[in-house]
């Protein structure tokens, strides 16, 4: 499964940029493409090891395409 952020980037709203992390809004009700549900929230690192913020009582979906960025979708 791949998923290039710079194919949906308008679709999004960046809220924070680390440079090696990232978070963004899900705008426009995408749909997650690891389970197909429409998103809240989408964590992007380059990290091996992070933490990353969790808005309540939140489902994640992760997707570990092929590039260097680790993608984690909340619900």
């Amino acid at each position: 499964m791949s998923f290039d952020i710079h194919d949906h980037r308008h679709r999004l709203k960046q809220l924070r940029d680390g440079g090696e992390t990232k978070l963004f809004e899900n705008r426009d009700g995408m749909a997650c493409p690891a389970c197909g549900e429409p998103f809240s929230r989408l964590f992007s690192t380059r990290q091996t090891t992070t933490r990353f913020p969790a808005p309540g009582d939140a489902r994640f979906c992760l997707v570990a395409p092929d590039d260097e960025f680790v993608h984690l979708f909340s619900h």
